[in-house]
């Protein structure tokens, strides 16, 4: 940054002399190239004619080329230098004695660089020249300079213009001092009586920055000095700082800036010359997270100058303090508290990162980039800058006006910041804002204006513990600073008189849903900019739960489900209670665990207490049976739920007697339910089904010594040997490792609030691209989880949509490949269990699942992905997630376009061979589609939990999923078959590549083929006409048509 910041070092003399002399005739010169030089007058004389001995181009070898620079040339480049700054000394000639003041200084720099500008459009050496603003501060216009050809887009010269260091007196230029007028910024012909010039301390420090340039290259050269780690040092700081955005924009941490913090940490033996790079990201880190320069500014003066400002001063005037050698510049002037406080989370964060002995700190640290939508909880959008003036009307800035030279964004953004953290202490731990940002432009084109700036964005990081609270609670009313809060509220405070007897100013923020008590912050954003700001809600865009509609319940979408699975759980934990007194059993109840997603938080339509409608139903004794005539009923799930009974002897050992024990406890469970709760149940051979609440329990008995009788085998021999058999793999799957993972994200739930909707939200949208038969709901709810317990370099989600982004962000840009995925839960793995399982993986990576999770409970067998995803299903997650991240982000930070957040769960069916379109009458779960029908039918139940003596509804019914078993087990060799299962109205099917071969001609390989002639032989293809005409036969009533893109495929 430095080496392209200061244009002496990188300029070629024949493209720099001859225009900062001004002359045409030079510049001529430089064209034809050098002459030996005869004086200064002779340099400035006519161009010669090129003589004989004029140098020409000579061919090198890359040897030759490359090759490090001599001693002689090095003293040649020294005097280039020298020439250089001798040459700049020419600006010198256009200032006169009072051009300090009212921006005189800044307006002949302009022109001087618009008069190079001009002659270097006119050299063909460069490809481009085009201005930009320094750090976007546009009192500090730069030239662009890329040479001509393919090189054009790999290097830029940035040319500053520069005055000598002693062109003004110092003493101008202190914080306390005013340099632009009142009556000129106004333009008002007469000064008011008795009025003082405000402080000008970002206008002065604008132009001590030039003149003190030169003497930071040579400041921090000496620095570098034998110090290779600095270099290595800075290049990481630098990568550090730009992966959290935090280097580009007015009022960054740019790389000169951190350049001279490492400079000052050597000068103060913070570092020393024998450390290595890594050593000076640490200490340079330490420093950040343990200094607060918006309280306590430090300085690289040595000298204690009586006639220099002293650190006070720097802090009456700029928010955060870093004074340089001179003793007079302060190099974050243009630096908001927010922003330093910002890269002082990070540097913290980063420190521990880098303590952790369990995450891979240079991959996290260096390696991962940090937009502000993967790392704030909530992101907001001010859409039209230009409202900033409002705010500085209404906040009296005239002063900070003028010292910023009428940029009202950057004269009010500090003030904004500060009132919304105010306004959000106690919920959000870190209020960031972006920096604006004004991109180049042609030297032939307008200069861009203040409102060009873009939108500005603010992120917000919550406290999760504080951050939905309904109560702002303020002092008691008779205290002195009651009179403050009301003011800070305005019409939002009232008096309210709380359990303690007290009288207090308060807040309280209407919300009533849990989403909606998420978004709070919100109404406290839009209640303040508007009331301190006169910004109007029409000009804010708040992005931080844009994506919540698609797991919304109900016709009505009040709230996101959770409320629903509150009410779930609570049924359950009463059922548990009930189950374990149950009196008369032959053994006791000693566990009772529930294994649906519901009872984890992460299920995507959480079940709503129903009662059937019996004119919806056919009756079948005391059963319900759905209608042929009406609508298919609503989807009731069973929640299943694992019953596990006590060890005793009297259990058989045989497996099959076993089953037929359970059966038994599964009719005298439904019996004693009865009889003791009057519950309503009906059992079966493999469980029992029981009605309370408005939800349908499914209870299944459990026996702890079951899987291993399963997995007892005789060998010929007749010895008894145990192995995994695929039954017993299954029960185990049911029986233990599904309870275990299904109480440990339960407590993960309470520990992060937001995880639950975080995998809602990554299962919906695996499911709306048709791809939830591919992928198991564990697995998703174990990838959702990771981001929770291993979210470095972030903190935790504290909103779905940013534990969502991850989600897509993890799919993507994961190593599914190299790497296991180590779910750490509960903490019940250490560092050497870690490195031993990735280990064992690389060496057993080829009969390894493609996604590898390993958890405390599971280290070698990635039970949840052992049989799916495939490695093309897989394939095909990635590129949906890359994709679906890149347009999520693009309309999240676009608050001017029209946001459909809802496209990236629209998949796209142009992918497949055969389009099944469904009945929307009989699609049970129609109304969870990602675009609700308008008109929805009746499904014949209706929400009421307080029912008792009631028939049995129909549970687990949907007609679309055994339409798809059919489908499967009939052309399961030809097709693979894809539907999103919440409401989906088009199955779509993709041929098998394979199937479509040509096969020899046998009767036992006929189905779904036909016979036809190759080449004078009797060989099978498929019958496709005929296939999807068994597709609209098989879905009667259920299909309403196939479309076949006949165009996608070929016999």
């Amino acid at each position: 940054m430095l080496q392209q910041s200061l244009w002496r070092r990188t300029v070629p003399l024949e493209t720099q002399h001859p225009c900062f002399t001004g002359s045409p005739e030079a510049a001529e010169e430089a064209e034809q190239g050098p002459e030996p030089p005869a004086g200064g007058a002779a340099r400035r004389g006519k161009r010669a004619a090129p003589t004989a001995a004029a140098p020409q181009p000579a061919k090198l070898s890359r040897a030759e080329l490359y090759k490090p620079p001599t001693s002689e040339e090095l003293t040649q480049l020294k005097e280039t230098e020298d020439l250089f700054h001798s040459s700049l000394l020419r600006l010198q000639e256009i200032f006169q004695d009072k051009d300090n003041l009212n921006q005189r200084y800044h307006r002949k720099r302009a022109l001087y660089l618009a008069h190079i500008a001009q002659h270097l459009s006119k050299e063909k050496l460069f490809g481009s020249v085009r201005f930009a603003y320094m750090n976007s501060n546009h009192l500090k216009p730069i030239l662009l300079l890329r040479p001509q050809g393919k090189d054009e887009k790999m290097v830029t010269v940035r040319l500053h213009a520069c005055p000598d260091s002693g062109l003004f007196k110092p003493s101008r230029f202190h914080p306390s001092k005013n340099n632009v007028r009142t009556t000129w910024f106004m333009e008002q012909s007469t000064p008011k009586e008795g009025a003082t010039e405000p402080p000008t301390p970002h206008y002065n420090n604008s132009i001590l920055c030039d003149t003190v340039m030169l003497s930071h290259l040579h400041f921090l050269s000496n620095a570098a000095t034998d110090f290779p780690g600095m270099k290595d040092g800075l290049a990481l700081l630098k990568v550090w700082l730009n992966q959290r955005q935090l280097c580009k924009g007015l009022g960054c941490f740019s790389g000169f800036l951190v350049s001279m913090l490492v400079a000052y940490l050597l000068m103060k033996r913070k570092i020393v010359k024998m450390m290595s790079g890594y050593q000076v990201l640490r200490s340079t880190l330490q420093f950040l997270a343990t200094t607060d320069l918006s309280v306590t500014g430090i300085s690289l003066a040595k000298d204690a100058d009586p006639s220099l400002p002293v650190l006070d001063d720097f802090h009456q005037a700029f928010e955060v303090v870093f004074v340089d050698p001179s003793g007079l510049v302060n190099l974050c002037a243009d630096m908001t508290a927010s922003k330093y406080h910002q890269v002082q989370f990070e540097a913290k964060h980063s420190m521990e990162i880098l303590d952790d002995r369990m995450v891979d700190g240079f991959q996290v640290l260096l390696m991962t980039p940090k937009p502000m939508l993967r790392t704030f909880d909530h992101v907001f959008h001010l859409k039209h800058v230009s409202k900033l003036q409002g705010t500085c009307k209404k906040m009296q800035l005239l002063n900070e006006l003028m010292d910023r030279g009428g940029n009202y964004v950057a004269a009010a953004l500090p003030f904004v910041v500060s009132l919304l953290a105010r306004g959000l202490s106690g919920r959000a731990q870190l209020v960031a804002h972006s920096m604006p940002q004004i991109s180049e432009w042609p030297i032939d084109a307008e200069p861009p204006k203040h409102k060009d700036v873009g939108p500005l964005t603010f992120g917000l990081l919550f406290v999760p513990e504080f951050a939905a609270s309904t109560l702002e609670k303020g002092p008691q009313a008779d205290h002195p600073e009651a009179l403050e809060f009301r003011t800070f509220w305005g019409e939002k405070s009232e008096l309210r008189r709380f359990q303690d007897g007290s009288i207090c100013e308060a807040v309280v923020w209407e919300a009533s849903a849990v989403c909606q008590k998420r978004l709070i912050p919100e109404q406290i954003i839009r209640h303040l900019l508007k009331l301190h700001a006169d910004i109007p809600e029409s000009s804010i865009c708040y992005t931080g739960a844009l994506l919540e509609s698609v797991i919304r319940t109900g016709k009505e979408a009040s709230g996101t489900g959770e409320e629903a699975m509150v009410s779930v759980v609570c049924s359950y934990n009463d059922l548990s209670r009930k189950l374990w007194n149950l009196k008369e059993l032959p053994l006791t109840v000693t566990a009772v665990q529930g294994v649906h997603p519901a009872f984890r938080y992460t299920d995507v339509f959480p079940p709503i207490p129903m009662k059937p409608i019996y004119s919806f139903h056919n009756r079948s004794k005391h059963l319900l049976l759905p209608s042929e005539e009406k609508p298919c009923p609503a989807y009731i799930t069973p929640l299943k739920v694992i019953c596990h009974m006590e060890g005793s002897g009297q259990w058989p050992q045989d497996k099959g007697a076993i089953k037929r024990i359970k059966a038994a406890f599964h009719l005298q469970l439904a019996e004693l339910l009865r009889q003791q709760h009057q519950l309503v149940c009906r059992p079966a051979v493999t469980h029992t089904d029981v009605y309370k609440d408005g939800y349908v329990f499914r209870l299944q008995v459990a026996y702890h010594r079951e899987p291993l009788i399963l997995k007892e085998v005789v060998t010929p021999e007749g010895m008894l040997k145990y192995q995994d058999t695929e039954e017993s793999r299954q029960l185990e799957l049911e029986t233990l490792h599904l309870p275990y993972l299904t109480s440990s994200l339960h407590g993960l739930q309470q520990q992060h609030p937001v995880f639950g909707s975080t995998s809602r939200l990554a299962k919906r949208w695996i499911s709306a691209q048709l791809l939830s038969d591919s992928i198991s709901e564990e697995c998703v709810d174990l990838l959702v989880a990771f981001l929770f317990l291993h979210p470095a370099p972030f903190t935790p989600p504290s909103s779905p949509q940013v534990g969502f982004l991850r989600f897509l962000n993890l799919l993507a840009t994961f190593d599914w490949k190299n790497n296991p995925l180590i779910v750490n839960l509960n903490t019940g793995l250490t560092d050497s269990v870690c490195t031993e399982i990735k280990n064992k993986f690389i060496a057993a990576r080829s009969r390894l699942p493609v996604m590898f999770l390993a958890t405390p409970k599971d280290q070698w067998s990635s039970m949840w992905t052992r049989e799916r995803p495939s490695a093309q299903i897989l394939q095909r997650l990635i590129l949906l997630a890359l994709e679906s991240l890149r347009v999520l982000e693009e309309q999240l930070m676009d608050p001017l376009s029209d946001q459909d957040m809802k496209m990236v769960f629209r998949p796209p069916l142009d992918f497949y061979d055969v389009l099944i379109h469904l009945n929307p009458n009989q699609i049970p779960r129609h109304l969870e589609s990602v675009d609700r029908p308008v008109k929805s039918v009746s499904r014949g139940v209706v929400k009421n939990s307080s029912a008792v003596n009631i028939l049995f509804p129909v549970v687990g019914y949907d007609p679309v999923q055994l339409y798809l078993q059919d489908l499967r087990d009939a052309f399961d060799d030809l097709a693979l078959f894809f539907y999103d299962k919440h409401g989906g109205e088009v199955i779509a099917v993709l041929w098998k590549p394979l199937s479509f071969q040509p096969q020899p001609f046998k009767v036992a390989s006929m189905k779904g083929r036909k016979v036809t002639t190759l080449n004078n032989e009797l060989v099978c293809v498929p019958n496709v006409e005929a296939i999807l005409e068994d597709f609209e036969i098989l879905g009667e009533g259920l299909v309403k048509s196939v479309e076949a893109r006949t165009e996608k495929w070929t016999i």
